[in-house]
């Protein structure tokens, strides 16, 4: 059962995606919040499989409540779906780099919102490595020449070849891609990339193209 927190400082929206969550077998919603301080309140306590966060709203908005979420060592198994009116390229980036999984119009068909909880549970980025990438490239700026060598402490965990997964990562491959460059099993690529999501506390494949680029291990344009 994937349990369920709502986000919104709209009583109408919170309840209207409540309604349609109610009808699958598999999804539960165990609270809703107006606000940030409430969403990180109720993460806490209730500890959700997902968070359904709109962005704007009062006291704290949904990316800085989306950041002190993931950055929760005892929410770590709690992702965070963005649902907002607000679908500029800006917000998107803002909410990956807060650690969100996803990120879905108000807009979107009732399906569509079923599909997307579903995504972010299982651990999917509700958006593909190649789209972060291609946003990021939009907006962070390329790295100085001192900022190109890849020496954050998180990069310094893993092995040469995690680094080398890591930016095919970051460039949008797929496991049977890395698999194929590599030559090892599926089985094996898939294995290198989750024991790098444990070492760098990464929800997701979208914040490990997030991290390449922080890092710069990979810079915009590459």
């Amino acid at each position: 059962m994937t349990r369920v927190l709502i986000v919104d400082d709209q009583p109408l929206i919170r309840q209207a995606v409540a309604d349609i969550l109610a009808g699958c077998d598999d999804i539960t919603v165990v609270a809703q919040a107006a606000d940030g301080r409430e969403a990180i309140a109720g993460a806490g306590e209730l500890r959700p499989d997902v968070v359904v966060m709109d962005i704007r709203m009062p006291e704290i908005d949904g990316i800085a409540a989306t950041a002190e979420i993931c950055a929760d060592l005892d929410l770590v198994d709690t992702k965070v779906l963005i649902l907002t009116t607000f679908e500029e390229d800006e917000y998107l980036v803002a909410a990956l780099r807060a650690g969100a999984s996803g990120f879905i119009g108000k807009g979107a068909e009732p399906e569509e919102i079923v599909r997307a909880v579903r995504a972010v549970h299982a651990g999917d980025a509700l958006l593909s490595p190649a789209a972060t990438r291609a946003l990021i490239d939009r907006f962070v700026s390329p790295a100085g020449p001192s900022e190109a060598a890849p020496t954050s402490p998180a990069l310094q965990s893993l092995t040469e070849r995690e680094q080398q997964v890591l930016l095919m990562v970051a460039k949008g491959r797929t496991n049977q891609d890395i698999a194929d460059t590599l030559v090892i099993s599926p089985h094996t690529a898939k294995t290198h990339v989750n024991r790098i999501m444990t070492k760098v506390h990464a929800h997701d494949r979208a914040q490990l193209v997030i991290l390449a680029y922080e890092s710069g291990l990979l810079r915009p344009g590459e």
